[in-house]
């Protein structure tokens, strides 16, 4: 609790700086968040609305429902 930073969040007990960017901005919104974790290039920004990540990368749905099960398993809880 307390020592991490990221797409995972601060794990500090305070909801409100959940979304700090790696310049250490609290953004408001997921898209701002996320994007602020894009390396250039890699993938589109994405915009105000939350697309199905299923729909933009067909074919990866079981590559992503294992990452998934590791942030719900036991070393998340």
């Amino acid at each position: 609790s307390g020592q991490v930073r990221g797409l995972c969040g601060t794990f500090n007990g305070d909801q409100r700086d959940e979304f700090t960017t790696p310049e250490g901005d609290v953004e408001p919104g997921i898209a701002a968040f996320a994007n602020a974790f894009r390396a250039a290039g890699a993938c589109p920004a994405l915009g105000p609305a939350i697309p199905d990540p299923c729909g933009g990368f067909p074919g990866s749905r079981e590559r992503a429902e294992a990452a998934c099960a590791l942030l719900m398993g036991p070393a998340f809880q």
